[in-house]
């Protein structure tokens, strides 16, 4: 049990920065605990910012819905940057190149800081326009619309956020990009309530409240990172002339993070399409199916820890010129992956009644929770090996490859199987849910077949 604890406190102290040697399973360990960790912290963030906005009226949390919509393009960018940072400073790291690491870096935060500056201008100065378009009210864009031009004009925080933590990752230290999402989320979680309903000195600002909160407490946690990585403590330390305008490496960068945003922006919107057709079914099926869905995201956070953890050890190793470890480390974390899923998969399948029934206890809804939960669990298995093996092809640089399996399986396979199934062959909600898995089935099966070709090890980044 003390062994445990210490290596507990190792991943948290984050003393170790490179794996390109030694135990697998330690590396894996200490990179994916502050990762799941991290992760955690994001979703309690998400929870806590809908649970205080949904105090004020139903116009704000619309406005927090519509506003997000909006910013899902703000994020894909935002992954896609960190992808691009973390593959190519964990390849440097590997090389043990930590000048070059740290040039990659600063040229990533010169793209991010360009992008912000174009989005951000114009979504202020037209934010009435854009919830207008949107669908919103008037009356919902009077009482809103300093929401949406905060978080809009303030995206800087956003995208330095994802992209700073994506260079720590890279370069091993998870841990730091740990504190400072814990950080930034936990000022937000703090601030939320004082600014949205006016407790003590603060001034009751109602929804815009809430993007003041999350503005603040993501600069801190920009302020935190911009803090290390200045200083003496991180592995990558960044001075003045790193940020020279270096145009190769701008464009090596800008190519992996263009398609990594659109692998983000393609699964992203093929949930969009899926809950229009699960809408055919009343309120009761979205109703039940939204609640699975929160479950399974919830549940899939460690796994994405996992997966992370393989794209930094695939970066890396392949820097030191270890394809075959990089290898290894992948098939390892998706095992571990398969197995934490697997449990969780038997414990959904068999008490997902009482699970289900203490978010609705409305029959006609619990009754399309349990399906769901159910159905999609099915494919729990897979969903191990195919988000593990799309992250190592991310963290070889190559996001291209696991952008054509998106596209494939949740374009042309997922929702035409979920149309036929659930609209032509009368299944229903279950047609959906069936889509879901098996299109999830066929991506890790296309993922492992591609993973075993090996073409991602000598992708030059």
């Amino acid at each position: 049990m003390s062994k445990i604890l210490d290596t507990f406190a190792e991943a948290l102290n984050g003393k170790e920065k490179k794996f390109t040697s030694g135990s697998i399973n330690r590396a894996i360990v200490l990179l994916s605990i502050p990762m799941i960790l991290e992760m955690v912290m994001e979703s309690l963030f998400a929870v806590a910012d809908v649970f205080f906005v949904s105090k004020v009226s139903t116009d704000a949390v619309a406005t927090v819905g519509l506003t997000e919509s909006v910013v899902t393009l703000v994020y894909a960018i935002a992954v896609g940057m960190s992808m691009a940072a973390t593959a190519m400073v964990a390849r440097r790291v590997g090389e043990e190149n930590k000048e070059q690491a740290a040039v990659a870096a600063a040229q990533s935060m010169l793209i991010a800081l360009g992008i912000s500056i174009v989005l951000g201008i114009p979504g202020f100065l037209f934010a009435e326009d854009i919830l207008r378009l949107m669908g919103g009210s008037e009356e919902l864009i009077a009482n809103g619309v300093g929401y949406t031009r905060i978080l809009l004009g303030s995206n800087a925080v956003i995208m330095f956020l994802f992209l700073l933590n994506g260079i720590f990752r890279g370069a091993g230290d998870a841990a730091i990009a740990m504190r400072s999402l814990w950080l930034a989320n936990g000022i937000n979680i703090i601030l939320d309530p004082l600014f949205i309903f006016g407790i003590g000195p603060f001034p009751e600002m109602g929804v815009q409240g809430a993007a003041m909160a999350t503005f603040i407490g993501r600069g801190a946690g920009v302020l935190y990172q911009l803090y290390i990585l200045f200083g003496k403590s991180s592995v990558i330390q960044l001075r003045r002339e790193h940020f020279q305008a270096n145009l190769p490496i701008i464009r090596k960068l800008g190519k992996v993070a263009s398609t990594g945003a659109g692998q983000f922006l393609i699964g992203s919107a093929s949930w969009i399409f899926l809950m229009r057709i699960i809408a055919h079914f009343g309120s009761e099926a979205v109703a039940g199916y939204t609640i699975a869905i929160r479950l399974i995201i919830f549940t899939l956070l460690p796994s994405w820890g996992l997966a992370n953890a393989a794209a930094t050890l695939v970066g890396q190793n392949l820097g030191a010129g270890h394809p075959e470890r990089a290898e290894k480390s992948v098939w390892q974390s998706a095992f571990y992956n398969m197995l934490f899923l697997l449990s969780v998969s038997a414990i959904y399948f068999l008490f997902a009644n009482p699970i289900l029934g203490l978010f609705d206890s409305e029959p006609a809804v619990l009754e399309a929770g349990v399906l769901s939960l159910r159905i999609i669990c099915a494919g729990y298995v897979f969903f191990a090996y195919g988000m593990v093996i799309s992250q190592a092809f991310n963290g070889a640089g190559d996001t291209r490859t696991p952008t054509i399996i998106n596209l494939f399986c949740f374009w042309m396979l997922e929702i035409p199987v979920a149309y036929f199934l659930a609209i032509t062959m009368e299944w229903g909600l279950a047609g959906v849910c069936w889509a879901i898995a098996g299109s999830e089935t066929v991506l890790a099966i296309i993922s492992i077949l591609v993973f075993r070709m090996g073409r991602w090890k000598t992708v030059e980044i």
